[in-house]
């Protein structure tokens, strides 16, 4: 790849969403060598099962310790994980491992809002303060439910962490935050912009999803989430871990890296509940394949409102400087990838980078989680983006 192309793909993968990390200091000299990758059922052509092969060959490096990927499609089959479980041990990355998928909570949030249109019980077009009139100030009145899920709300980000830097971060990791407070610290500050006429993509949007699916069914998210979505779809390692701050079941271990010295911490353990219905999920590469293909297909979000997750706003994108068109529909995000479109939706929880992408015909899917040693940084990692480049091709240099 040159450095056009390089500089092109990270630039369209930080309007897509795709979670990024700066090149870190080197792993400490006692890190174990890295675990060869495993494919299983490579059925996809032999150059791209080689370019998927090298993506995540080599971990753990420097910017990752793991990596599990699925593709599937009329093009074929690859699956496959490189790295390690744990830097302590050194045991392979178990490639059934559960992670946390960060802002890929957002898709599942959407999907609910739509099926609860679709039964007439919310109304895209209708003001978010109809429904949390106690939530939403007057100065918000015309900030419409379609404009929370498509980033178009004008209203304001807030950080819901204690502090400004990684070590605050760390320290509060296990703080509880609620998410109406959080609603009510944005909404008390004046709006980023009108309502409809610019999109920044922010969590904001969906924590009020969040509470406005709480309001409408007199249930909680969570429950909701999971029996209109997790349960029918029979997404057995996906769930909400609420207050608990570790991950259940069989995972890979996340690290970070902390300070100019390159002190890496497992940060495996860290409570999600700043994200909720924006970023608290924890799934498997196996759940968010299923996931993904019903939900293309139909399954999830049916008929018109399905069609709300394939149609970007007409508004600019306010962020990174770009100005230029919208990038973000509800839910998911879109870009060219290998001369076709691409939709899907990226997610960073410190120490895991994950994706979901699939073609809209679903000729091609791919879910990838990569255990990003910064996986909130500024700069797309380099595993990730490799996996992106192997699986769809890379975005136009022009």
């Amino acid at each position: 790849m040159n450095a056009r192309t390089s500089r092109t793909v990270i630039a369209a993968a930080v309007l897509l969403g795709i979670a990024a990390g700066t090149a870190p200091p080197a792993l400490a000299a006692a890190a174990p060598p890295a675990a060869g990758p495993v494919a299983q059922s490579p059925t996809v052509r032999a150059p791209e099962a080689e370019a998927l092969r090298a993506a995540i060959g080599g971990l753990p490096s420097e910017g990752a310790t793991a990596a599990l990927v699925r593709v599937s499609g009329t093009g074929g089959v690859w699956r496959g994980s490189s790295g390690v479980h744990d830097l302590a041990s050194g045991r392979p990355a178990d490639p059934a491992g559960r992670f946390r998928v960060g802002s890929v909570t957002k898709v599942f949030t959407a999907a609910v809002v739509l099926q609860l249109a679709e039964e007439g019980r919310i109304g895209l077009d209708r003001p978010a303060r109809h429904y949390l009139p106690d939530l939403i100030p007057v100065a918000y009145g015309k900030v419409t439910v379609r404009q929370l899920l498509n980033h178009t709300s004008g209203i304001p980000s807030v950080d819901p962490g204690n502090g400004d830097t990684l070590e605050d971060w760390y320290a509060h990791r296990f703080d509880l935050i609620d998410p109406a407070d959080v609603v009510r610290e944005a909404t008390a500050q004046r709006p980023d912009f009108a309502p409809g006429t610019q999109q920044h993509y922010a969590n904001i949007g969906y924590t009020v999803a969040g509470l406005l699916i709480e309001r409408v069914t007199g249930d909680m998210y969570a429950s909701q989430v999971s029996r209109r979505v997790l349960e029918p779809l029979r997404l057995k390692d996906t769930f909400f871990p609420g207050t608990d701050p570790s991950i259940r079941g069989r995972h890979n271990h996340g690290y970070q890296v902390f300070g100019t010295q390159g002190e890496l911490r497992d940060v495996t353990v860290w409570g999600v509940s700043d994200a909720w219905a924006a970023g608290d999920l924890i799934s498997t590469t196996a759940d968010l394949e299923r996931f993904t293909r019903a939900l293309f297909g139909g399954k999830v979000v049916r008929g018109p409102l399905l069609e709300e997750m394939f149609t970007l706003p007409d508004a600019s994108v306010r962020e990174y400087g770009t100005g230029g068109p919208a990038a973000f529909s509800a839910g998911l995000s879109v870009m060219t990838l290998g001369g076709r479109q691409v939709w899907g939706k990226t997610g960073g929880r410190w120490g895991y980078n994950t994706a979901v992408a699939a073609t809209r015909d679903l000729s091609r899917t791919l879910v990838y989680s990569v255990n990003a040693t910064d996986a909130k940084g500024g700069d797309m990692n380099a595993t990730a983006r490799d996996i992106v480049v192997a699986a769809f091709g890379a975005p136009s240099a022009g």
